[in-house]
């Protein structure tokens, strides 16, 4: 280009013309820095590239409350879901503790016999449980065995025939889903009120970008609304890790209950899973003095698991069949209705897990669209404490032309740029020599640069 205006020049023979082309060809190869007015109408032109860059941030902010406002209608569906799941589950449990309650009721007519039976039944119990358990695991049978013992002191002497350890088990696995669903609310309301947050700052941005002059100037009106913020590292934690980050930690927390306390449910399966999911640790098989196996963790955690070797004493094995005044509870009615309602107790009780699973899943890729959207766009809102003058300023440019070295290479030229954007302290950097100081690119390189940097350390919220 350069050339063919010199030519042009040279048919006019004009010198003042010549000397303006030397002139344009000194500042392209930086031999004339810029004046003081070259770099204000670099700042100028980058703000007018910063101002575009404000406009897409604050239409990003706009989608990123969408993703938002979708993920609430999710949560409104699973709160629905899992209050009905509950209330199904309380009613089941209701009525296996009524049924429970019942056949203890018809126990205390023949309490002589049954408690000569239970007092030799418990030692019994607690004895097969611990040599069993001594045979597999390392360590911990003077643990279980005095578990088990305080177990069967409290127990009644049915439970041990009609699946009385399941209620123990399922009422702890209640307590285990409330303290979850209390935990996941309070990391979903961390995560709804982050993006609130930045999209109330960015539409204070939007607000005065809309009634702004194109060059805009955040002024100091926004500083007592900036002295109420709180950065996103104190909303959360510090360092702010991202909105993924608050469900990451969770999704190896809910394990699978029934998966994992398989055979206290008498489910039979071939393997059984430990907290980490992995199949890793010493099984102990309740064959053919129960229907299945279990862990040395779980019988630690849960010494009812004993129950499972209730065939293997007479005395406890006696009790299944004992004869109350003619009646025997344990092949009655009673027991097949406690074992209905303790079915349908543990079917939603899975059920209530699977909910808790599945929306700690729609979190996770939520929180992860979420995290891309406030690493590009984010750094909008916090505009909203800017209590500077201006938004950019290009304040020195300094060259340095390609040379060659000793081994005769030619190290390539760059420009060192010093510029202020909003209200951080000044940044340094270079931008290739390729692009000159005055052509039109320079300045949305150099903006664009200094707006990267920017992004890195400046994602803040209310």
């Amino acid at each position: 280009m350069l050339m063919m205006m010199m030519m042009m020049m040279k048919r006019k023979g004009s010198k003042e013309s010549l000397a303006l082309v030397a002139l344009l060809v000194a500042s392209a190869s930086c031999i004339l820095p810029p004046t003081k007015e070259d770099l204000n109408q670099i700042s100028i032109q980058g703000e007018k590239y910063l101002d575009r860059q404000i406009e897409n941030a604050i239409n990003g902010v706009k989608e990123m409350k969408s993703v938002m406002q979708k993920s609430s209608e999710e949560h409104k569906r699973f709160l629905d879901d899992l209050e009905k799941t509950e209330q199904k589950k309380e009613e089941a449990m209701r009525t296996a503790q009524e049924m429970e309650a019942k056949l203890e009721k018809e126990e205390e007519v023949c309490n002589e016999t049954m408690k000569a039976l239970w007092e030799e039944c418990k030692p019994c119990l607690k004895n097969t449980c611990v040599k069993y358990y001594s045979r597999t695991c390392s360590s911990g049978s003077g643990l279980v065995g005095r578990q088990l013992e305080e177990v069967l002191n409290r127990t009644s002497p049915f439970s041990i025939w009609i699946n009385g350890e399941k209620i123990d088990i399922l009422e702890q696995e209640g307590q285990r889903q409330n303290r979850e669903f209390k935990n996941l609310e309070e990391k979903y309301t961390e995560m709804a009120d982050g993006v609130d947050n930045i999209f109330t700052d960015s539409m204070k941005v939007a607000d005065y970008v809309h009634y702004s002059p194109p060059v805009i100037y955040l002024p100091n009106f926004l500083s007592p609304y900036a002295r109420r913020g709180r950065s996103i590292r104190s909303l959360f934690h510090d360092p702010f890790h991202g909105f993924q980050n608050l469900f990451s930690p969770m999704m190896g927390m809910s394990r699978n209950f029934f998966s994992s306390m398989g055979s206290m449910m008498d489910m039979d399966s071939d393997t059984v899973p430990n907290e980490d999911g992995n199949v890793n640790e010493d099984v102990i098989i309740t064959k053919p003095y129960g229907n299945g196996r279990m862990t040395c963790r779980e019988i630690r955690r849960n010494s009812a698991g004993c129950f499972k070797f209730r065939d293997e004493c007479q005395k406890c094995k006696e009790i299944q069949h004992i004869d109350c005044s003619g009646k025997k509870p344990l092949e009655g009615p009673l027991k097949e209705e406690l074992e209905e309602a303790l079915a349908l107790a543990e079917r939603f009780t899975q059920q209530y897990n699977s909910l808790l699973k599945r929306f700690e899943e729609q979190m996770l890729n939520t929180s992860s669209i979420l995290d891309l959207f406030n690493s590009q766009f984010g750094w909008v809102s916090s505009l909203a404490n800017n209590t500077s003058d201006g938004i950019f300023s290009v304040q020195a440019v300094m060259c340095k032309d390609s040379e060659k070295k000793v081994d005769g290479e030619e190290e390539p030229g760059e420009t060192k740029v010093s510029v202020k954007l909003f209200d951080s302290p000044s940044m340094n950097f270079t931008v290739p020599s390729e692009i000159p100081w005055n052509d039109p690119k320079f300045s949305e390189v150099v903006a664009q640069e200094a707006l990267d940097r920017y992004k890195e350390t400046s994602v803040v919220v209310k």
